[in-house]
């Protein structure tokens, strides 16, 4: 047998040709904090039973990492579906996340929910994962996958399969259950030992699993009643109109460019808002705060709040959080060295304070102006006073953060916490992430208003979760009002302009897979021209030609 030489952590080992990466990994697992679950040879993500047949440098991810918890989750989810067939014969829906989890419903399942149901799904997961079961990758035809799912009565992968120009596609088998899964899965169940089933008041089952974001604990459900109330309100609008899937989006996109459906939802959400600027005018509100993780629309939302609230008699006043920042050289870091922009503690919050107090008592203030290219804060020279009558309007990652709240009446304020809840998933069992749609969002804007590459904002966007996590996620029951920023169709619009970009990334980088992932979750929706994209659109803010610009 020929040896091959690996590059491991700057280490040069040598293995038989045909070694598996499991093989390999096993010399390496007490170096890690859980079980090794996907490496990467090359820069390209390879699952465990993956044969090293030539020199090359190995990389290797438990669930603590960010690839490795991708990896976790979507066994976890095949495990979760392959579990409810047993004990209940039914399918199940993968919705969208919720609080650190997933949010689950079982398929034409009539019964009220209870205890003992959970504890029965829960059991049969453990006694899958001590099984020991092979997640076995299987190449098919596309038309035989097409065919298969039909015959299944699984409309909606085999609706899906067929927008995709693949010629083969690859399944996966668990003990004799055949499922398609965007993304690679774990060698075998036995490493999915983590996890939690909790009933919600709407029949619904919440998945939740270990968080790499937080030490990878898996944390305790908390409904968020405002947060998923505007998550089901939402879905069953799509569904109204005839919506489930990405697959009818491509119907509507493959029939006119989805022009009326881009204009419809446009508005749809247009009228949402303003629905939120006639309650803040008939509750005589005067001090707006709006927050949301990155991504989430807050300029173009604020912005077109303001225009509504003008069309009502109303005069506001906006200002942003990012520009009482501190200066870069007190801005405080992380322990890897990096800024954390992201922290409460890199915003002037007594000065931020002192001046909201000012102008909600009719004083005028010189506003300050953030200079990013110096990063330094600068006097802007506007100095700036409320009228009796005025409204202000402040956005920012902070907004909903007590710290930052001066002093005032509880009537007098309305708190909006904004985010782009995605509620069209790519099938039964595949979502698209909120996370996913706000990268792709900033990976966009960062190019376009920025001058950075996909490669950086990639490179960035660890911190930047790790920053919602302790800064914007725990303050989201502080809003008065949930705002759904997100748009039926936008997976086709963010499609044309982040395509090229992540096509940037070379083979050789660290975010190449990430790339790669990407780029095959944006193929599953047909193209939608930003011609079709009116310009006071959220999407705006992103891709360009914004009327708030």
């Amino acid at each position: 047998m020929n040896n091959i030489k690996v590059n491991y952590l700057n280490q040069e080992y040598e293995v038989g040709s045909g070694t598996t990466l499991f093989e390999f990994s096993k010399k390496f697992s007490n170096d890690y904090q859980f079980p090794i679950i996907i490496g990467k040879i090359n820069h390209k993500v390879a699952e465990l039973n993956t044969k090293i047949q030539k020199d090359c440098q190995i990389e290797l991810f438990d669930i603590s990492s960010v690839i490795g918890n991708r990896v976790y989750e979507r066994g976890l989810i095949f495990l979760y579906v392959k579990a409810i067939k047993n004990v209940l014969n039914k399918d199940v829906i993968i919705e969208h996340s919720i609080d650190r989890g997933i949010y689950t419903e079982i398929v034409d399942y009539q019964e009220e929910f209870n205890d003992q149901v959970i504890n029965t799904i829960i059991v049969e997961m453990e006694k899958l994962v001590s099984q020991k079961l092979p997640f076995e990758k299987l190449s098919l035809l596309r038309t035989e996958a097409i065919d298969y799912f039909e015959k299944n009565q699984e409309t909606s992968k085999a609706d899906l399969l067929k927008y995709i120009s693949n010629t083969y596609v690859n399944f996966y088998r668990l003990d004799g259950m055949y499922d398609y899964f965007y993304g690679e899965m774990p060698i075998d169940t036995s490493n999915l030992k983590w996890f939690d089933l909790t009933k919600t008041d709407s029949n619904g089952i919440v998945l939740s699993f270990p968080n790499v974001y937080l030490d990878c604990q898996i944390t305790d459900y908390v409904h968020h009643k405002m947060l998923f109330n505007e998550f089901s309100n939402y879905h069953q609008w799509i569904e109204t109109i005839n919506l489930n899937n990405v697959s009818d989006l491509n119907r509507e996109i493959s029939r006119d460019g989805a022009k009326e459906l881009v204009y419809m939802c446009e508005n749809e959400q247009n009228s949402r808002l303003m629905d939120i600027a006639k309650t803040i005018k008939n509750n005589n509100k005067r001090l707006i705060l709006i927050a949301g993780p990155s991504s989430s629309g807050k300029t173009t939302t604020s912005k077109k709040l303001v225009m509504y609230l003008k069309s009502l008699g109303l005069n506001p006043q906006e200002l942003s959080v990012d520009d009482y920042f501190l200066n870069r050289e007190v801005t405080p870091k992380k322990s890897n060295g990096a800024y954390d922009f992201e922290s409460i503690a890199a915003v002037n919050v007594e000065l931020f304070k002192k001046q909201m107090q000012d102008l909600l008592a009719n004083q005028e203030v010189e506003l300050p102006k953030y200079n990013f290219l110096l990063g330094k804060s600068e006097m802007s020279g506007k100095r700036f006073k409320l009228a009796a009558n005025d409204i202000l309007i402040i956005e920012g990652l902070h907004a909903l953060n007590p710290q930052l709240m001066p002093i005032v009446e509880k009537e007098q304020v309305y708190k909006i916490y904004l985010s782009p809840l995605t509620s069209l998933n790519l099938d039964n069992h595949n979502r698209v992430s909120t996370t996913d749609n706000r990268i792709l969002r900033r990976m966009i804007r960062d190019n376009k208003h920025r001058g950075y590459n996909a490669e950086t904002t990639l490179g960035n966007w660890q911190n930047v979760r790790e920053g919602e996590e302790n800064n914007v996620f725990p303050y989201q029951d502080e809003a008065d009002v949930v705002f759904n920023t997100s748009l039926i169709y936008e997976l086709g619009a963010l499609r044309v302009f982040a395509e090229p970009l992540l096509f940037s990334i070379s083979e050789d980088s660290p975010h190449y897979s990430e790339a790669l992932r990407l780029i095959n979750l944006l193929r599953t929706a047909l193209p939608i021209s930003g011609e079709n994209i009116p310009h006071d659109s959220i999407i705006r803010e992103f891709i360009g030609n914004n009327y708030f610009k």
